[in-house]
C-alpha cells in the first residue's frame, strides 16, 4: 500500500484567497498515481490540527509545503519542524522561490530533507517513486533536486529543461474543490467580482540581477497555448460566472503572437485582466496592438520599471533596451489608451558613497514625479531593494563586501525583520541609514495621499478627494517629512497600498 501525502499551502497573508495555483501543479504531477489532500492555510482557522488529524492516521508519509519568502515562513517553518519531531519518519520535500534560493540554510535544518529546484512536474513524481520503492541510489538522477546525501554533502542536481505546457496533465481544480469551495478562491479585486487567479506560463527569458526567479529559471520561458489559456478561462467564465483574471506569470507578456491572439478570443466575453511585463518587451506592441488589449480587457499591467538611471539598470542587468526615456515613452504611450501602467521601482541600490546612495534615492523621487506628470493614471509601486541569494552575480558580490549576509538558521528568518525584508519592505542593508528609509517610505506615503492607487477600489469620491487635498502642497514642495495626517487618514480608511497583485500571492 502507497503511502499518502500532504500537500500544503501555508497562509500568505489575511484576506487573499487566491487559487494556490503552486500546490496545483504539484498535484497534477502525482494525481491519479498517489493518495494526496491538500491542505490550504489560507482557508484554514486552525491548519495544523488538520495537518495533525492526517498524520495522526499513520496513512501519511510525504509532508510537502509551497515556501514563498514573507509571510508563509510563519507556518512553513514551525509545521515542518514538528513533523518531524511528532513523526519521525515522515519525509518532508519543500519547494518554490524561498527553498530555491535559500537552499542551503533549508537543507543545513534538521528538518527539511529535500526540495525541489524549480518546477515539479517530473522532480516530484519521481522523488515520490524512489522513496516508496526504496531505490534511494538513483535520487541523484533526478533533475529539479536538492538534498543532503549520506555524508552531509549537499547535493544539487542538474537543471531540467523547461516541458511544453500544452502537454502537461491539467490542473486537479476538483481534486482541490473537494477540500475547500473554489468559490472562496473568486474574490472582488479592482478588477471585477469573482477574480480568478491563473498561471499560463513558468519562468522569464530575462536575466535581472535583483529578481529571485532568475537562480531557478536561468532565463528560460515556456508558455500554455493562447487557446490552452482560453479555454481554462472559459471554463471558469461557464462555472462560476468569473469577471476578471489575474495572470500571475512572471512575464506574461513575452511572446506578442500569444498576447494578439488570447485578446482576439477574449475580447467579447466581457473579461477584464491584470498581468506582469516588461517595459521594452511589451514597447515593441503596436499601437493597435496594445487598443486590441485594452478592447479585450487589460485594464492595468505591472512592470518592472526599477529606476530612470540608465546606469543603475544597466548595474541590474536591465540596461539596454530599457533606460529611463523608454520607461517614460511607453507610459506616454499606455495613457491615451487608458491601459494603466503599474509601475514597481526598486530604491535603496548599493553605491560607493552613502552620498550617492542618497543622490540615486533623490534621482527617482523626481523620476516618478515626472512619470505622474506625463501620466497621471500610472500607479507606482517603491520596493526597498533587497538582496537576492544568486552567488557568482557581481550585484552579489557588491553587497557582501558591504557586509550583508543572510541568516545561518532557518529558524532566524521568523523574525519579523526578516519576513519584512522579503517583503522588500525593511532592507536591512548596512548601506541604507535611517535617513534614507524615512525619505522613501515618506515620500511613498505623501504619493499614495495625493495619488491614491486604484486598486483600493474602496477608497473614491470624497475620500479620495480629501486625500488629494490634505497632500497636495507635500507633494508639489517636497516636504515630505511626518506625513502624520495622511497615514492618520490611510489607517482609518485601511487603505490598501499598490502592489503587484501577483509578487506574494501563494
Amino acid at each position: 500500500m502507497k503511502n499518502k501525502i500532504l500537500i500544503f499551502n501555508p497562509r500568505s497573508a489575511k484576506g487573499k484567497h487566491r487559487i494556490p495555483n503552486s500546490i496545483l501543479q504539484v498535484g497534477a504531477s502525482i494525481y491519479g498515481t498517489y493518495d494526496f489532500v491538500f491542505v490550504d492555510g489560507n482557508l484554514e482557522t486552525d491548519p495544523w490540527q488538520k495537518i495533525e488529524s492526517y498524520f495522526n492516521t499513520g496513512e501519511f508519509k510525504y509532508f510537502c509545503s509551497t515556501v514563498m519568502p514573507g509571510p508563509q515562513l510563519r507556518q512553513a517553518i514551525p509545521f515542518t519542524k514538528k513533523i518531524k519531531e511528532q513523526y519521525p519518519d515522515a519525509i518532508t520535500i519543500w519547494g518554490g522561490y524561498f527553498a530555491s534560493n535559500q537552499f542551503k540554510v533549508c537543507v543545513e535544518s534538521s528538518f527539511v530533507d529535500y526540495i525541489i529546484n524549480g518546477p515539479g512536474d517530473v522532480a516530484f513524481p519521481s522523488l515520490i517513486q524512489a522513496l516508496e520503492e526504496n531505490n534511494l541510489d538513483s535520487i541523484f538522477k533526478i533533475k529539479n533536486l536538492i538534498y543532503k546525501n549520506e555524508k552531509g554533502i549537499i547535493i544539487k542536481t542538474a537543471k531540467e529543461q523547461l516541458l511544453e505546457q500544452d502537454e502537461l496533465p491539467s490542473l486537479p481544480y476538483q481534486h482541490l474543490d473537494s477540500f475547500y469551495n473554489l468559490e472562496n478562491y473568486l474574490s472582488k479585486t479592482f478588477l471585477g467580482r469573482n477574480t480568478f487567479s491563473y498561471h499560463s506560463s513558468l519562468g522569464c527569458p530575462f536575466t535581472c540581477s535583483f529578481c529571485a526567479v532568475v537562480p531557478i529559471y536561468n532565463g528560460r520561458w515556456k508558455a500554455k497555448s493562447a487557446q490552452s489559456v482560453y479555454d481554462d478561462v472559459s471554463y471558469f467564465k461557464n462555472k462560476y460566472n468569473i469577471e476578471a483574471i489575474e495572470f500571475h506569470d512572471n512575464n506574461f507578456f513575452t511572446s506578442r503572437k500569444r498576447v494578439v491572439e488570447f485578446s482576439e478570443l477574449i475580447k467579447n466575453d466581457g473579461i477584464t485582466w491584470w498581468g506582469e511585463g516588461r517595459i521594452d518587451t511589451i514597447n515593441k506592441y503596436s499601437d493597435a496592438d496594445l487598443q486590441l488589449m485594452k478592447t479585450a480587457g487589460c485594464k492595468m499591467i505591472f512592470l518592472g520599471a526599477e529606476t530612470g538611471n540608465d546606469e543603475i539598470l544597466k548595474q541590474m542587468n536591465k540596461g539596454g533596451t530599457q533606460t529611463g526615456e523608454t520607461i517614460k515613452e511607453f507610459v506616454k504611450r499606455l495613457h491615451p489608451i487608458g491601459i494603466i501602467p503599474e509601475l514597481s521601482f526598486v530604491l535603496g541600490m548599493p553605491a560607493e558613497t552613502p552620498e550617492k546612495v542618497m543622490a540615486q534615492i533623490e534621482w527617482d523621487i523626481n523620476f516618478i514625479k515626472e512619470i505622474k506628470e506625463i501620466n497621471p493614471n500610472a500607479e507606482i509601486i517603491i520596493y526597498l531593494y533587497s538582496p537576492v541569494a544568486t552567488e557568482g552575480s557581481e550585484l552579489y558580490e557588491q553587497i557582501q563586501k558591504a557586509g550583508f549576509s543572510f541568516p545561518e538558521k532557518l529558524e532566524d528568518w521568523l523574525d519579523p525583520a526578516w519576513e519584512n525584508f522579503d517583503l522588500r519592505k525593511n532592507p536591512l542593508t548596512p548601506w541604507l541609514t535611517p535617513k534614507m528609509v524615512d525619505k522613501i517610505m515618506n515620500f511613498e506615503t505623501v504619493l499614495n495621499g495625493y495619488y491614491p492607487t486604484a486598486t483600493d477600489f474602496r477608497i473614491k469620491g470624497f475620500k479620495r478627494s480629501l486625500l488629494r487635498g490634505v497632500s497636495k502642497i507635500r507633494y508639489r514642495t517636497g516636504f515630505y517629512k511626518y506625513p502624520y495626517e495622511i497615514k492618520a487618514m490611510h489607517k482609518i480608511w485601511k487603505y490598501r497600498q499598490p502592489e503587484t497583485q501577483g509578487f506574494y500571492s501563494e
